[in-house]
């Protein structure tokens, strides 16, 4: 079963921007739309910021028991590689 991340901000410029992750078979996809856009932008690798609102709300989630403890992990090691590449 897959699992499912959506939170809402605003872009530098104002605009709303909606990001979805979603973890299915093992390997998360990150992607975003920004008020306006027809398209989803699918990111094969997110921005540091973007995975950073991800690992929050995965936190909050795990202490509540909506998000498994891989979950975190996983998220975690995303973020470890992505400062790795910078």
């Amino acid at each position: 079963m897959g699992s499912q991340h959506i939170w809402k901000e605003k872009d530098p410029d104002g605009r709303k921007r909606e990001v979805r992750a979603v973890k299915f078979g093992g390997v998360w996809r990150v992607q975003a739309k920004t008020e306006g856009d027809l398209e989803w932008t699918y990111y094969d690798s997110p921005s540091l910021e973007d995975l950073l609102t991800l690992k929050g709300i995965i936190d909050r989630k795990y202490r509540r028991r909506r998000a498994t403890a891989d979950d975190v992990v996983a998220v975690d090691k995303l973020i470890s590689q992505r400062q790795a590449d910078e």
